[in-house]
């Protein structure tokens, strides 16, 4: 009888109806595929009835998060190639249906029950939240959702966001090695704070506020007041402490407070980095006139959101089944001229969209570098199945940035007064030295 890795080789490109492009390593020791490819070890069978039982992505992360299913080589480089074959395969309901009709599609099929042993659907891993797309977004569904993706502990983010501990995108001068993740995100966070115009005394309200970085920035470097809000207690402590070191105490406040419950306006400027993903469409509108409704006549808000392209049918999309049983339930992502078009409807006029997509890459990858540098410490921290569901998060995020496939986008907002005075410059940004006359 051939070994399992030849046999596991034949099935899944019968399955794929292409060839398998890494190679195999399976539980028996036995290897087949490219030789210089990266290894996708399947290290038991029950990797195999994860993925009969919840075929494609999600099958996958729950092998991967269990420890089923490893990678030996380089992880990008793997992603890169399993992306192709898996994850951006376009295929609908009609191609699956006829590939079920051919007999050696059903075939394979059976093949692979036959190699998974009983047919028993594994537990999801512990780590997995499933509850039914409806009712979202509430308070309390919100609380819930931000606590299960923040709430992992503070010394396991220091560990990857590094001293900065800001978990948005950086602004690199160049690609790394050029600069450093630490100055890549003050820059960052000094571009939020030019772009709103920040002078002291003037009063900030920041959306989602982390664990403080933004805040502390803007009045340490600008001389503002801020309000950060936050539905992560751990957040919320973590951000008091620094502001305490810092002493700042009496230039920002940090409240474990929801978006809706904000009723000290007006402010002068608004920063949202990061946070409206956690949103929903459902509430997107809402939520842009609450922070309308905060700002002061001339204020400007900067809302910094990853957005995701456009589909031919928008009725089609939906959210990815790994990001959202693992890393941001309940999240989801818009196309730019979606958001766009909603904080126009609040009442916002949009003065300035600026895409930083492939700083994003770059920062993923560092973030990668940082945890795979102390996995073993991150692992005991928030255990081992957390930091390979962040290891995978990150490393195909940074490939879907790097691709095109999603982007990141900062959008300056102004309410604009009825004199129509949005008291942004003529030529808010210089694109490049001016043409020889």
């Amino acid at each position: 009888m051939a070994d399992a890795a030849s046999r596991l080789k034949g099935i899944l490109e019968q399955l794929l109806a292409a060839p398998l492009p890494v190679r195999i390593r399976t539980w028996d020791g036995s290897e087949a595929g490219p030789p210089e490819a990266p290894v996708l070890v399947v290290r038991n069978r029950r990797a195999l009835r994860r993925l009969l039982f919840k075929p494609g992505e999600l099958g996958l992360a729950r092998a991967w998060v269990a420890g089923d299913l490893t990678i030996e080589g380089d992880l990008y480089t793997a992603l890169g190639l399993l992306a192709g074959s898996i994850w951006e395969r376009d295929e609908d309901a009609r191609t699956l249906a006829q590939s079920l009709r051919d007999p050696e599609f059903r075939s394979a099929v059976r093949r692979l029950f036959a190699m998974a042993g009983p047919p028993l659907p594994p537990a999801p891993p512990r780590e997995e939240v499933r509850r039914p797309r409806r009712g979202l977004h509430t308070k309390r569904s919100d609380k819930r959702a931000i606590s299960h993706h923040y709430d992992v502990g503070n010394d396991f983010y220091e560990i990857v966001l590094g001293p900065s501990m800001v978990y948005s995108c950086a602004y690199w001068p160049a690609p790394p090695p050029e600069g450093t993740l630490e100055q890549a995100q003050h820059d960052k966070l000094d571009l939020v704070a030019r772009k709103l115009a920040l002078r002291p005394g003037q009063r900030l309200l920041d959306v989602g506020c982390g664990w403080g970085s933004m805040a502390i920035h803007a009045a340490r470097e600008h001389g503002a007041n801020v309000v950060g809000i936050t539905l992560s207690q751990e957040q919320a402590a973590y951000a008091r402490k620094r502001i305490a070191e810092e002493g700042l105490t009496d230039r920002i406040e940090i409240r474990v407070q929801d978006y809706r419950d904000v009723t000290d306006g007006p402010y002068d400027a608004i920063s949202s980095i990061g946070m409206a993903e956690h949103v929903g469409s459902e509430r997107y509108l809402e939520y842009a006139t609450v922070l309308h409704r905060l700002l002061k006549p001339g204020g400007r808000l900067l809302n910094h959101q990853i957005a995701r392209r456009p589909q031919r049918d928008e009725e089609s999309y939906q959210v990815d089944d790994f990001i959202d049983a693992y890393v941001f339930p309940d999240g989801e992502l818009a196309p730019l001229g979606t958001t766009v078009t909603l904080l126009e409807r609040a009442g916002f006029e949009v003065r300035d969209v600026e895409s930083i997509r492939e700083h994003y890459a770059l920062t993923l990858r560092r973030w990668v570098a940082n945890l795979e540098a102390e996995w073993s410490r991150a692992a005991g921290l928030a255990g081992p199945a957390r930091a390979r569901v962040w290891q995978l998060y990150m490393a195909a995020s940074a490939l879907a940035f790097e691709r095109n496939r999603i982007g990141v986008n900062q959008v300056v907002a102004v309410r604009t007064p009825e004199s129509g005075a949005s008291g942004l410059p003529l030529r808010a940004r210089v694109w490049g030295a001016p043409a020889p006359a």
